[in-house]
């Protein structure tokens, strides 16, 4: 405990804690955790890839460590800590909204840095104006506090942030390593695209100003011709229906092109209907083929039973494996499975060569709709790995207003290839480089042009 609380100190030196919520009790702290312990053993579709020894053993060692947190914050730390044991991105610990809100930021007041990991190095790749050329574009973080920046990440952000993938775990542990408290101070040594290196002491507070440099204005649907070939969309989220309108009121354009480009790489999810009904017009197959799901399925008597059940005994026997797997937490429920049937639907489809672009951000009910495209001739994915998280979360109430959340839920393709945890691949992989974001280039898009001009 006392490591943890040096590197708190080490982390925000010139911290208030006044300003931090300290309001549960002990009682309250190990309720919390056990709370989260239990959804996770009862709930969780992955956890049979858990090492449930060391699973146990942390929740044991927490117990007392969660009795001696100084603050609120500290405790939900420790939380998000034990959730990211599990490496799924629909599984998560939330501080509560008081913390979330009024205490944690990352805007320094007169600076407000976003970063992005570009070849495993933290770079600012956005900024408030007014900072522009203070903190040019390209300008790399290579200490915090004193610390090496890839050090700094390994003991303070990457061990607290649950992801599926790897690639998710290194890019937000570059996005949020500056996150901290109000009146929280970060000595940082930048190196500057010249080479040359600066140091920058910054503290948290709010800031007022919204404009930002380079621009990135985000529209839930866009359009626009590359060419006179080629048509570009970009289906930016499937959270809000208004898409499909959008999309509709296009149709008659799109129908113009002999080539597409469809953009999924802003797309983080949302609703996996949404993807379903608008690739329906992209093809010319009336049959589509989706995700195909499971989750866990406990009926105790079975698991009592279980305890009596030997691996040998359930061979040529059902209720016996049943009992064996329901034991080992490892009984699941088969959703019945049906593909997506449109013969008797009434409109006019477009089957011409596409390109869809994906990325590290193509996340959930994205990577639903390229499980659509998946055995599309027409379909060619080009980009990086998606975000490799997918499945339905149980949210529930942590105390003093905390949330949880357990994936439920498993999809993997309908023959049971498993995506989560890996990320859907490219067909052709290109990588934006360095120095593609110093020359504003954007090289998955370009590879697109490319391939569909050979075409």
């Amino acid at each position: 405990m006392k490591k943890i609380i040096i590197i708190f100190l080490i982390i925000f030196s010139n911290l208030t804690y006044g300003q931090i919520p300290n309001e549960l009790s002990k009682e309250e702290k190990i309720y919390g955790l056990s709370k989260f312990w239990q959804e996770v053993n009862y709930n969780f579709v992955y956890l049979n890839k858990v090492d449930r020894i060391e699973w146990d053993k942390q929740y044991k060692a927490l117990i007392s460590e969660v009795q001696n947190t100084q603050n609120d914050y500290e405790y939900y730390r420790l939380l998000q800590k034990f959730c990211a044991f599990l490496k799924d991105g629909h599984t998560n610990v939330w501080f509560p909204k008081k913390i979330q809100d009024n205490v944690l930021t990352t805007d320094f007041g007169d600076y407000r840095l976003f970063l992005s990991n570009i070849d495993r190095k933290a770079i600012i790749t956005k900024v408030n104006k007014s900072k522009k050329d203070e903190l040019p574009i390209g300008t790399e973080i290579i200490k915090v506090n004193g610390i090496p920046a890839k050090q700094f990440i390994n003991q303070n952000v990457r061990p607290f942030i649950s992801s599926s993938t790897v690639h998710i775990l290194d890019d937000w542990s570059i996005k949020y390593m500056l996150q901290g408290y109000i009146n929280s101070t970060f000595n940082l040594e930048l190196k500057l695209p010249n080479s040359k290196t600066i140091s920058l002491k910054l503290t948290h507070s709010k800031s007022t100003e919204k404009e930002l440099y380079p621009e990135d204005k985000t529209d839930l649907f866009e359009f626009k011709w590359i060419n006179k070939d080629i048509a570009y969309i970009a289906l930016n989220s499937f959270s809000n229906w208004d898409i499909m309108d959008l999309f509709s009121d296009k149709l008659p354009e799109i129908r113009k092109a002999k080539k597409l480009i469809i953009d999924l790489r802003k797309n983080g999810g949302g609703n996996g209907a949404v993807g379903r009904e608008i690739i329906k017009y992209l093809t010319k197959d009336t049959i589509l083929y989706g995700s195909k799901s499971q989750s866990r399925l406990h009926i105790p008597v079975y698991k009592a039973w279980g305890k009596w059940t030997n691996a040998k005994d359930t061979i040529n026997n059902a209720w016996k494996k049943q009992s064996y797997l329901s034991y080992h937490d490892q009984y699941y429920y088969d959703f019945p499975y049906e593909p997506y049937s449109t013969s008797n639907m009434d409109i006019s489809r477009i089957e011409i060569p596409t390109v869809i672009l994906i990325g590290h951000n193509t996340a959930s009910a994205a990577e639903d709709f390229l499980i659509y495209a998946d055995n599309q001739e027409n379909m060619t994915k080009i980009g990086e790995p998606t975000f490799g998280s997918t499945g339905q979360p149980m949210i529930f109430n942590l105390p003093n207003g905390g949330t949880g959340r357990i994936c439920t839920k498993k999809d993997t393709y309908p023959d049971g290839r498993e995506f989560v945890g890996y990320g859907i691949k490219p067909d052709i992989e290109v990588k934006k480089s360095f120095s593609d974001y110093m020359e504003n280039k954007d090289p998955v898009l370009e590879k697109a042009i490319e391939y569909l001009n050979k075409k």
